[in-house]
């Protein structure tokens, strides 16, 4: 069960969103410098995770998924199709769960002071256990202290003051339910599939998620941009405010016009592939996918009929007959049967296909060019026999 999340909106809803998820104990005020300074020029929105600031605490655990499923019903609450999503420790974990998960939803993602598995998990536990009994405001003095740098804390302790109070405010079991989202969360098997342009930075005295653990998670996330700011503890957003806002501010605008002609790419492909498969075949595997599959679905409309398809080069009908010759050569009979059908659909005939497979016998060999033509016998006589029908 998803809960509806307190949130905060600046900017102009017409422009593109900029989402903000923060810190286990945080609330969406932490994220003040940057919402000032980019709402101009992006629709801004700052969100409580469950049970912090404004947003309710069923009770808990939680999973970072449960989690994740939160902002998604939010986006859809807000008809927001998709987002520049910048999350930080707990926030950061949630937007690789989103970022993999439903990957059409991140425009970009920047992470900040997270993991990919926050691990022991016991000590969360612990910590979880000791909320529920003693209450937040026990440990919030021991929270912040891990979330400024030494020098910072001792020049101005009015600021830290100010972070000791946020951190009493989250209720105990949304505190609690989440300390066990992150025992539970390994987002390492995840990271592969992540494929929006990351931004991902670290704070050199940051002692829970050290710039080891973040060039970890770079590595991980293909083509991914790793910082380091010093000085710069777990809640670096605030400590070097001017440093992270201005590498979002870079990292959003170089990325936004590769995430609009992803968008072009994936209609034109999605238009092409219709075209040659016809819709009932396209409408299939699009309402099959699953979480898993999505990515790859995705990546297949984009990439083989968004970008060769689409290309002027060759005419429709001799890229099909390219496809039949290839798939023929290569054994691959499940694509083979679906191309033989579309080329039929298409206006291709017999006659056609057959000096496809032939040519084909010559130079891939006959083996796999006579099950081409068992496909092709196939498929005509149930083109015949519907057509008769």
């Amino acid at each position: 069960m998803t809960v509806m999340l307190n949130y905060e909106q600046h900017g102009d809803p017409a422009k593109p969103t900029v989402l903000f998820l923060g810190s286990l104990g945080s609330d969406l005020s932490m994220w003040t410098p940057q919402v000032h300074a980019l709402s101009a020029d992006w629709h801004i929105v700052a969100v409580d995770h469950r049970g912090h600031g404004g947003s309710p605490a069923p009770a808990g655990p939680y999973t970072v998924g449960e989690l994740g499923g939160d902002v998604v019903t939010l986006l859809d609450s807000l008809g927001l199709d998709h987002v520049h999503f910048v999350g930080l420790s707990l926030g950061g974990a949630v937007g690789q769960w989103l970022a993999s998960h439903h990957p059409e939803r991140v425009d970009t993602l920047t992470l900040l002071c997270t993991s990919p598995a926050f691990q022991p998990a016991q000590p969360w536990y612990d910590r979880a256990a000791s909320v529920r009994i003693d209450g937040l405001a026990s440990i919030a003095d021991s929270i912040v202290s891990r979330w400024f740098s030494a020098e910072l804390a001792e020049h101005d302790p009015q600021l830290v003051a100010r972070h000791v109070e946020m951190v009493k405010g989250p209720t105990d079991e949304g505190y609690a339910g989440c300390c066990e989202a992150l025992a539970t969360w390994d987002g390492r098997p995840d990271l592969a599939r992540i494929v929006a342009p990351t931004l991902v930075i670290a704070g050199e005295q940051d002692p829970a998620t050290p710039p080891s653990t973040m060039r970890a998670l770079a590595d991980g996330i293909a083509d991914s941009a790793f910082h380091i700011v010093s000085p710069g503890a777990h809640l670096a957003s605030v400590e070097q405010a001017g440093r992270i806002t201005k590498l979002i501010r870079e990292h959003i605008s170089r990325a936004t016009p590769s995430a609009a002609h992803r968008t072009a790419v994936y209609e034109e492909g999605l238009r092409v592939r219709r075209s040659v498969l016809g819709d009932a075949h396209v409408d299939r595997s699009i309402e099959s996918a699953t979480d898993f599959t999505r990515p790859f679905q995705d990546f297949i409309t984009r990439t083989a009929w968004g970008d060769i398809w689409a290309r002027p080069g060759l005419d429709h009908h001799t890229r099909r007959l390219l496809t039949l010759a290839i798939l023929t050569a290569v054994g691959n009979e499940h694509e083979l049967d679906m191309h033989i059908r579309a080329a039929l659909r298409a206006g291709s005939d017999a006659d056609e296909l057959a000096e496809v497979f032939l040519h084909t016998a010559v130079y891939a060999g006959v083996p796999n060019s006579n099950r081409a033509f068992a496909l092709g016998k196939q498929a005509l006589a149930e083109a015949e026999e519907a057509g008769g029908s």
